[in-house]
């Protein structure tokens, strides 16, 4: 009879799968592709072996549900078996006596229930033949459908030497049909959902898991249970096939079978690497006897939580039990009376390994996640796949995904951090400039009113002064007091007429001016004192820019004469014009005392100023940046006045469309 593999075992809920590929890393054969980060199982590439669901801690995996099946069959008129695999006792610990849960699962409605692990005292007997026989060559065991999966479709040269034996199950449901006829339907109850899709003679396979649930919707439990006993034929040492090493205590029935002949593997790596010594030759003539798990007991239909060494001894001491009390003779008898059964199993190899990508796609792959030599590979293992390597075979073939590569995708959580905080900084820049344009046009309204206002009276007391400063006698006291009146009515005026330009929205005259040139005609517009020493730094290859060059020399000369007397003992000054094929920057830089923190808000803010009463209006700063805006531009600020915390002083940064 052949092996079938037929059935999807497990389903993605998509809406609890969390991107973090632990499913990707526990399959032993990446049966998992990755969609927009959440983990579909591939039933093409699928072994059955349970380990993504085991170690989904979300819930995300779920194996196939036969209760809906199995109800149906308890419903119609066929007579129907369980056939309870014998690692029952590990999975219900806390049943004290087997028989409460043989009365349990009659109370289901079956009407038969009979142990699995007569089927393995069978299979036993003819891995025991096999073993014996010194001449040939060794094989695997093919007992654990989800070895024979990983076999037939990953090393599929190495199918000719897995063992020709049924598994126990399958043993089991000939005997069953053999004892009953072929009318029975015959349901395996296990620890291993692998088993739905090993075999189509057997009607269908429940998990212990499953099992418990048809437990609890019929209400069923120990106490309100009869206790029962199992149907025949009765089992003997194949009790203890499930824990570790099981396979060789069942068939070594005379312990004539030398241990160094046997090698035995359990758990997805140790399974693997044994095949893959055996299929190089190391161990060809050892009997390999595999388990997908760590022992049955352990199985992915089985309860979570359980301890394994626990598990263990539990079905050591149900099978010690039942050593003593059975009935060896009647044992022998049904051994004897089942021998001509045929228990031989053949296996066909379906390949499906994936074919190794191209070179070029594998470095296309590679660099896509930042890898661009050997030494970028770290082989860390955080995708799920051993190496870079794997990860890109795997990309290329459409089972994962980029960012599945953590040291790759947190590169480009820092490189989104700094472009965000780039972002931030502009944005905070713009709003504000914003906010500042905002105060510059409700105080240019206000300036506006007022010069207008002032400005006729200003003027009638400008010229009446000067006349009464003309007629009055030289030397006379009088003409002193016009003088300063003279004079402070022209400050006066000064003021308004600056009210005014800040307030007028002028108008732009750019005309091509060579820029290096008119940075060195603005610091010859300046006293400079004995005491600053000025550096003009001009690092621009081609001079030529759009500006209208009163206002911008208003500009520099302004800032200019700012830096000078925020060095009252002296320092330096430098001016320079950098720039692109864009942009051009002027940058006048001083040591002297710096801006306070606290004043770098209101820098721009008419009418506010640092300096001495009478020796600054505070327009000055603003009717700078309002030019820059006019010509599009931006105005930067850094100053330090804190000793401690460097060099002090300030430097002024203005940026502007070259315009040419």
């Amino acid at each position: 009879m052949s092996h079938s593999y037929h059935r999807q075992l497990v389903f993605t809920l998509k809406d609890r799968c969390r991107v973090c590929f632990t499913c990707v890393r526990e399959c032993p054969v990446k049966a998992i592709k990755i969609i927009n980060g959440q983990a579909e199982v591939l039933n093409d590439r699928c072994i059955g072996c349970g380990n993504c669901v085991k170690v989904c801690s979300q819930g995300a995996k779920i194996p196939l549900n036969s209760i809906t099946e199995v109800e149906e069959m308890l419903a119609s008129e066929n007579p129907i078996a369980a056939c309870i695999a014998p690692s029952f006792p590990a999975e219900f610990e806390e049943v004290s006596d087997y028989r409460i849960l043989v009365g349990m699962i009659r109370k289901i409605g079956f009407n038969y229930v009979t142990e699995v692990s007569f089927g393995a005292d069978l299979v036993a007997l003819e891995y025991e033949k096999r073993m014996k026989e010194d001449a040939r060559e060794g094989d695997i065991s093919s007992d654990c459908p989800a070895i024979v999966y990983f076999i037939r479709h990953y090393h599929p040269e190495m199918v000719p030497y897995l063992a020709p034996i049924a598994s126990p199950m399958v043993a089991m449901n000939r005997v069953m049909k053999k004892k009953h006829g072929e009318g029975l339907k015959v349901v395996f109850i296990g620890p291993c959902f692998a088993k739905k899709a090993e075999a189509e003679e057997v009607d269908e396979v429940l998990t212990f898991q499953e099992l418990r649930s048809m437990f609890r919707k019929r209400g069923i439990t120990p106490a309100n249970t009869t206790p029962s006993e199992f149907d025949p034929p009765y089992s003997g040492k194949g009790s203890i096939f499930p824990i570790s090493r099981g396979l060789y205590y069942t068939a070594n029935s005379q312990e004539a079978i030398p241990e160094e002949r046997v090698v035995i593997a359990e758990g997805r790596v140790n399974f693997k690497e044994a095949i893959k010594e055996f299929e190089e030759g190391y161990i060809r003539d050892k009997h390999l006897m595999l388990l997908c798990c760590e022992g049955c007991i352990m199985g992915p239909g089985t309860s979570s939580g359980g301890m394994r060494f626990s598990r263990s001894a539990a079905v050591g001491e149900y099978v010690a039990k039942k050593l003593k009390s059975i009935n060896e003779g009647n044992w022998k008898k049904e051994l004897e009376l089942y021998s001509s059964l045929d228990l031989s199993q053949s296996f066909s190899p379906e390949d499906r390994r994936l074919t190794a990508a191209s070179e070029e796609a594998l470095e296309k792959a590679l660099q896509g996640m930042g890898k661009y030599s050997v030494t970028d590979h770290l082989n860390c293992g955080a995708c799920g796949y051993d190496t870079c390597i794997d990860h890109a075979n795997a990309i290329v073939k459409g089972l994962a995904e980029t960012e599945m590569c953590l040291p790759y995708t947190i590169e480009k959580l820092h490189d989104s951090i700094t472009n965000l905080n780039v972002s931030n900084e502009k944005l905070a820049k713009a709003k504000a400039a914003l906010k500042q344009s905002e105060k510059l046009a409700h105080m240019g309204q206000l300036s506006a009113g007022i010069a207008h206002e002032l400005n006729n009276p200003l003027g009638v007391i400008t010229m009446y002064s000067s006349i009464l400063m003309d007629e009055a006698p030289e030397g006379a006291p009088v003409r002193d007091d016009l003088k300063l009146i003279v004079e402070q009515a022209d400050r006066c005026k000064k003021i308004v007429s600056g009210l005014l330009n800040f307030a007028r929205k002028n108008q732009v005259n750019l005309s091509e001016t060579d820029v290096v040139k008119f940075l060195q005609h603005s610091i010859n517009s300046i006293i400079k004192p004995d005491n600053i020493t000025i550096n003009i730094e001009p690092a621009i290859q081609d001079p030529i820019a759009a500006l209208d060059i009163d206002q911008m020399m208003q500009v520099l000369t302004n800032l200019e004469k700012n830096a000078v007397e925020a060095m009252p003992a002296g320092g330096q000054l430098t001016v320079s014009v950098e720039g692109d094929k864009e942009e051009i920057s002027f940058l006048v830089k001083d040591t002297g005392t710096g801006i306070a923190k606290e004043n770098m808000d209101k820098l721009f803010t008419p009418f506010f100023t640092t300096k001495e009463m009478g020796k600054g209006t505070g327009l000055g700063l603003a009717l700078i940046y309002g030019i820059v805006k006019m010509h599009k531009g931006k105005i930067h600020v850094d100053s330090n006045d804190d000793p401690a915390a460097g060099p002090t002083g300030t430097t002024f940064r203005i940026t502007l469309p070259r315009g040419v």
